[in-house]
């Protein structure tokens, strides 16, 4: 469906990535995992561009993208956005989507890929799903990280979520794991990996190289979702 709405708040998540959050008709249905199309105008011209739903069906008052910010036209028409500003959104779109179909997942995400799996993880939370969820987001430093208290707070309240971070620029402050997601670390973090679906999202280099690693341990292409991120332009 298409509609026209406007934009009812902006979070700043880090640095350099934003939340844009929207006004949504009770007609808007959509899956967490599946993407819109936005609309904004610049000098009298149409710009238009997809991203991922952030947000989740179970928040129902507002729907959400997120964006690392550039250096693109678009990023800045998005840097100058304000509150009630006019958007168009054509939704939804895509099958990279979850709603419980599977005992235990495991989303593999990297940089601003993380938005589709928020939207998976807060959507099993609400509805207090009982699928085993391990989630493993790599970043370069930890101020990289995006939605992090987000998930640390689902984590309180979903006993089935574990959530991992790793970063590749660590201090003496950082507590979590270093280094790129990689064959050990599937292996210790996510056990049964073999009866695990993996869901996988970020820059396609990355996916490439996730998906050549969870071939290598044996992981069933019919196990394996794939979706290239290209949410940085």
């Amino acid at each position: 469906m298409k509609l026209e709405t406007y934009v009812k708040e902006i979070i700043h998540r880090t640095y350099n990535v934003i939340s844009f959050r929207f006004s949504r008709s009770s007609k808007l249905d959509y899956l967490p995992g599946q993407f819109f199309f936005i609309t904004l105008k610049k000098n009298g011209k149409e710009l238009k561009k997809y991203f991922s739903f952030s947000s989740s069906p179970s928040e129902q008052n507002y729907i959400e993208f997120t964006k690392k910010l550039s250096n693109s036209d678009f990023s800045g028409i998005l840097k100058k956005l304000a509150i009630d500003d006019w958007v168009r959104i054509e939704a939804p779109f895509g099958k990279f989507t979850f709603i419980g179909e599977n005992k235990k997942i495991a989303l593999l995400a990297g940089g601003i890929g993380i938005t589709p799996f928020r939207s998976i993880c807060k959507y099993c939370t609400d509805n207090q799903l009982k699928t085993k969820i391990t989630l493993l987001y790599g970043n370069q430093t930890e101020e990289d990280i995006v939605f992090k208290e987000d998930f640390e707070n689902m984590q309180k309240q979903n006993n089935y979520l574990d959530c991992v971070f790793t970063i590749n620029e660590g201090n003496d402050d950082w507590k979590g794991l270093t280094g790129f997601i990689n064959a050990e670390m599937i292996k210790k973090e996510i056990p049964d990996y073999k009866n695990t679906i993996f869901f996988l999202c970020g820059p396609p280099r990355m996916v490439k190289a996730l998906e050549e690693i969870i071939n290598q341990l044996g992981i069933l292409t019919n196990q394996i979702r794939v979706e290239y991120f290209t949410g940085y332009i």
